[in-house]
């Protein structure tokens, strides 16, 4: 809901707050006032296109401004936040939120959006204004325009068992959409297919016939460099036993030079006690010693097992792994890996016949059923159509329009959608005899808009907007059709915000919030700006509206009847 809007330097209007809020607001004034900027601005600030010709005379920009509520959890909250800006805290209450709009228009074409404090697209404030509001005159009929919304009104006037019905359809279309496509898919890929599955075949082939083991790589690495030095590895070896255990006796070795200093000081560590820790040291020194030259003699029986030839069995071991990690894999790990995942890919290519044979009868089941859910859609959505039709024709006989008739028409396509396999057009039959034509090409402007505030009283229950609003609604027509008219806004103002430029006291007699553009000639310069009206100032308005002259006693007492009728009228309906 749009709960006020700033204009300034747009058309006529120098600076103008129009106080909008819920229910029903009426604005009116004389003609060249500026009423139809009121239209202009929210065009302008919800993103339709801006023109630099409609800029005040002497001013460098037109600016608009918008504060709305809007529901602090929904959709059009979740946009603004994505576009960077954000509702405003304060005027948070009850789950709404205060969302503020600003749109700038340049004398040099510029234009500037400001969304939610953050500047943004201007097709963010498109977006948005999809959602938020709808706009009917000046032939610019918004809402309703394609047949896809055609369409969704309809089916949001036939109620829960369509709703139901649509989504067991959507959910199964889905589904047959899926599994024709993998067939698709399956069909046309064979080749590959089948390229891909003896690929997979040779490498696992390949791969199995290696059998790599995870680090096994490392390990041949290690073995290999052991036995490219084998010869140097004996000789050091039996070099450090020597030295440390000498089997010859021809040198003293390590192990006989420790025992014999501990001999040596064994023979005199009784006089004196601080040589036994000492002694007791060498003793260890001794038995770690004489460990290394076990240790050092089993290395080199070790050595003495690994025959030279082995280490070409090691290198050609080498070379299959090596080989297997620069096609499969840059590690052994990733070698395995690549054959684990490969099995069961292979499996599924290896089954494509059956595959598909399994899916062309699933497909086949679904598409019956298919049919048989659209068939269920399309009389529903057909018996929804004439009871659509009557309800929006009834309300035309009252808005002057007798002799008009909607037709809801609903044709079968030969495919199937998403949505079924109905295309819906509303058409309308300006008088007897006459072919119904698109909405948009069988009526003027003036007759389109009561058109569509007839579908709109229709569809509020079924299909709410949260704002509406009305130019032209009232052309051509006074009188009683005027009234009805405007009782039909007052109804549609129970569920939505409705806004509406009328110069016919019987339409603006309705509202619960009246305002008056006024202009002001200053020179030669024309400046308008907006006020509300209450009280006598109303009845004043209502009268010149009536009869031109906003003093006469005549024309009050008219006004003042008028309202009481419209009142009464609104509570009874």
């Amino acid at each position: 809901m749009i709960e006020e809007l700033s204009i300034r330097d747009l058309g006529v209007i120098g600076e103008a707050v129009l106080p909008l809020g819920p229910g029903f607001t009426a604005v009116t004034g004389e003609t060249g006032a500026g009423k139809t900027m009121v239209v202009s601005a929210l065009g302008l600030l919800f993103g339709e296109r801006g023109d630099s010709g409609s800029i005040r005379s002497g001013a460098a920009q037109a600016w608009v401004e918008g504060r709305l509520l809007v529901d602090a959890g929904g959709d059009v909250a979740e946009r603004v936040r994505e576009a960077g800006g954000d509702l405003d805290a304060d005027g948070s209450a009850g789950g709404t939120g205060e969302l503020i709009l600003s749109r700038s228009v340049a004398v040099e074409g510029r234009s500037r959006a400001v969304v939610g404090g953050r500047s943004a697209p201007i097709s963010v404030l498109s977006e948005l204004g999809a959602s938020l509001i709808v706009v009917h005159g000046q032939s610019d009929q918004l809402r309703l325009k394609g047949q896809s919304a055609q369409r969704g009104a309809l089916d949001s006037f036939a109620g829960a068992e369509l709703a139901a019905r649509l989504s067991e359809y959507r959910s199964l279309y889905e589904s047959w959409q899926a599994h024709a496509s993998e067939i698709e898919v399956l069909v046309t890929e064979r080749a590959a297919r089948i390229r891909e599955a003896e690929q997979l075949r040779a490498a696992i082939d390949e791969i199995s016939a290696v059998a790599p083991v995870d680090g096994e790589d490392e390990e041949l690495a290690e073995l290999a460099g052991r036995l490219t030095n084998l010869e140097d590895l004996r000789l050091a070896s039996a070099e450090a036993r020597e030295n440390i255990s000498s089997e010859t006796g021809e040198l003293p070795d390590t192990i006989g030079l420790i025992d014999a200093a501990r001999r040596s000081l064994e023979r005199v560590a009784h006089h004196d006690t601080a040589l036994a820790p000492i002694v007791e040291a060498l003793a260890n020194a001794s038995f770690i010693v004489s460990d290394i030259s076990t240790q050092l003699s089993s290395y080199s029986a070790a050595l003495e097992t690994d025959e030279v030839g082995r280490l070409d069995q090691v290198q050609d071991r080498r070379a299959d792994l090596t080989a297997l990690m620069r096609k499969y894999g840059t590690t052994l790990a990733e070698v395995i890996a690549y054959a684990a995942d490969a099995e069961p890919r292979l499996l599924e290519l290896d089954s494509d016949s059956d595959r598909i044979e399994q899916l062309t009868s699933l497909v086949d089941d679904e598409l019956a059923e298919l049919n048989r859910l659209a068939d269920d859609v399309s009389a529903l959505r057909r018996a929804a159509a004439g009871t659509l039709a009557d309800a929006v024709t009834e309300e035309l006989g009252a808005l002057a329009m007798p002799n008009a008739k909607l037709v809801v028409d609903v044709q079968p396509r030969d495919e199937l959608g998403t949505t079924g396999r109905d295309l819906v057009q509303f058409l309308l039959r300006p008088h007897e005899g006459s072919e119904p034509r698109p909405l948009n090409k069988g009526a003027s402007g003036g007759e389109l808009s009561r058109v569509m505030l007839a579908i709109e009283v229709v569809l509020a229950s079924a299909d709410p907007v949260p704002t509406f609003v009305f130019d032209e609604v009232d052309a051509g027509v006074g009188g009683a059709s005027a009234i009805e008219i405007g009782r039909r806004l007052a109804v549609l103002a129970r569920t939505s915000q409705v806004v509406v430029v009328t110069h016919l006291a019987q339409v603006a007699a309705f509202a619960t919030n009246h305002l008056r553009v006024e202009k002001d000639q200053d020179g030669p310069v024309t400046a308008s700006n907006v006020v509300k009206l209450d009280g006598e100032h109303r009845l004043a308005e209502m009268a010149r509206l009536l009869s031109g002259l906003p003093d006469s006693e005549s024309g009050l007492a008219h006004a003042a009847e008028l309202l009481a009728t419209a009142q009464s009228l609104a509570v009874s309906h």
